[in-house]
């Protein structure tokens, strides 16, 4: 083969592969696990949040114990189930992992019904602010939710788009990524009593 030949291969190569989605998908997965890191980050401040909480609380409400331990427990349950960005595909890790994260949630708004009881505690200060934290913080997980929606919807896209689909089935082999979804009790309406 002549030098002109070899060259002209060699451009000829990169040319296919420019257009092949080679880099755009490996862009793509690092936008999930991306999108996955600002997930944990968001949880990791509510797990940090939890325990300030919960001594304000307890200076409080003492006879009630019982919710503070499930709030405990439900903390350290859900800071232990980790999920990495190589299990993301994986669908059973995701349902554990957002198991773990729904028993948290469940626990604190137990939690909520306990402070309504107290008046002084919804008045104090300190309460006060770390409601308000906890609450942004909630709403920064719902967000951080919705955009790692957002960049798995683009990368299971681009993974089954010719000629993307090629270039991952032959050159990459990666996995189709999970979405995180809504616990199974968000599906019932909440019911309001006044008493």
């Amino acid at each position: 083969m002549t030098p002109f030949a070899r060259l002209a291969t060699i451009i000829f190569s990169l040319f296919l592969l420019s257009g092949c989605g080679y880099n755009a998908l490996q862009m793509k997965e690092e936008t999930v696990f991306k999108a996955w890191s600002d997930i944990e980050s968001t949880l990791q401040r509510r797990a940090d949040l939890i325990p300030n909480l919960v001594e304000v609380v307890k200076g409080y409400a003492k006879h009630e114990q019982e919710t503070l331990e499930a709030v405990i427990t439900a903390r350290a349950k859900a800071t232990s189930v980790q999920l990495p960005p190589q299990a993301l595909s994986d669908p059973g890790a995701m349902q554990q992992f957002q198991a773990a994260q729904g028993g948290l949630t469940s626990a604190l708004s137990r939690l909520m019904v306990v402070v309504e009881q107290y008046p002084d505690l919804k008045a104090n200060q300190n309460f006060l602010d770390l409601q308000t934290q906890l609450e942004g913080t909630e709403n920064r997980i719902n967000v951080a939710r919705q955009r790692y929606n957002q960049t798995v919807e683009d990368f299971n896209a681009a993974i089954r788009r010719f000629p993307e689909s090629l270039t991952n089935k032959i050159l990459l082999h990666l996995d189709r990524k999970e979405y995180f979804k809504a616990d199974e009790g968000a599906k019932a309406a909440p019911q309001v009593k006044f008493n």
